[in-house]
């Protein structure tokens, strides 16, 4: 059984469990709308819970755009879920207001006691592309260059070698003249999850965006999971692969989770049309597995989220796709 809502297209996911259960989050929307397209900017958060990743009790929408005015008025997009030490769970998530029409993207903050109701904190953003790093960004939009001032799906986790936290989102690096080659993983601190500090990007190139970052450790190695579109590698990463371009997921790996990261060889997990998109690699008692929305292209648009299926880290700390999936390897 997918994670899959009659009624509804699911696409972006994100997973938390609280030692009972795995709790979905995922963006959804209704199929009313006609095109799959319309979805971006009519966007909920719905919330499930499952005990096997397989099986699922949907319990409804979790977040919504704020009323209007605010900065969060018109979307609510891809974020993460966390803990904090206290036992209080924190979402933070992607937002983007009706006064710039979505095309501004920051980073909001939200709390709650149940992993359902969510209650925002302040009435701003929580991080914005702004101070002394900014400068390291595309924080302005740059209008015939890109389509929207990316700062999206972020990505937060305790720091391992600290008592702080760090957050990975989706952005673009200023000052690259091939759009396809600017594409960064952002990157900031915080010491309590409230106050954030705008670091310099941990890795840009070889594509436009790297969407839906996703660090995580595993037998020593650090990984930052992320997805791209065939329409975005840079000229330099066609070359570097010899590979005909694939929409899907890939990843990058590093020896700390500060960098410095490199573009793993190949593509794990892609093909034309998409088979899998905005995948997580989630940890559980069987082994590494990887969920994603069932894509499929924009004329046979699917808007579930797959199965889990499992994936292998071998030798040399490289993923692929285990037994039981369709496409895989490096």
């Amino acid at each position: 059984m997918v994670l899959a809502l009659d009624k509804q297209w699911i696409w972006d996911s994100w997973y938390a469990h609280d030692g009972e259960r795995w709790h979905a989050f995922y963006l959804k929307a209704d199929k009313s709308l006609g095109d799959p397209d319309l979805r971006h900017f009519n966007v909920r958060q719905g919330h499930a819970v499952s005990d096997d990743l397989v099986s699922w009790q949907h319990l409804g929408t979790s977040l919504a755009p704020a009323p209007a005015p605010a900065w969060d008025d018109m979307v609510t997009w891809t974020g993460s879920v966390m803990r904090d030490d206290a036992g209080l769970w924190h979402l933070f998530y992607t937002g983007g207001g009706s006064a710039e029409q979505g095309l501004y993207q920051r980073i909001g903050h939200a709390t709650s006691h149940d992993l359902h109701n969510w209650e925002r904190v302040g009435d701003g953003p929580c991080l914005d592309l702004t101070g002394p790093n900014a400068r390291y960004y595309e924080a302005e939009h740059m209008r015939g260059h890109w389509h929207d001032r990316a700062m999206r799906d972020p990505w937060v986790m305790r720091d391992p070698e600290g008592d702080g936290w760090l957050m990975y989102f989706t952005a673009r690096a200023a000052g690259i003249e091939e759009a396809n080659a600017a594409g960064a993983v952002g990157f900031a601190t915080s010491s309590a999850l409230i106050h954030w500090d705008l670091q310099p990007p941990v890795f840009v190139g070889g594509y436009g965006q790297l969407e839906v970052p996703q660090v995580f450790e595993a037998k020593g190695r650090w990984y930052c999971l992320f997805c791209t579109a065939a329409e975005h590698w840079s000229e330099g990463r066609i070359a570097e692969t010899g590979m005909t371009p694939v929409t899907g997921n890939h990843y990058l790996m590093a020896e700390n989770p500060r960098g410095p990261w490199r573009i793993a060889p190949g593509f794990l997990d892609g093909a034309l049309p998409c088979r899998r998109y905005a995948a997580r690699i989630l940890e559980t008692e069987e082994g590494l597995v990887i969920m994603g929305f069932d894509d499929n292209g924009r004329e046979n648009f699917v808007g579930h989220v797959r199965d889990p299926e499992p994936v292998l880290v071998d030798a040399e700390g490289y993923l692929s796709l285990g037994a039981g999936s369709e496409r895989g390897g490096r």
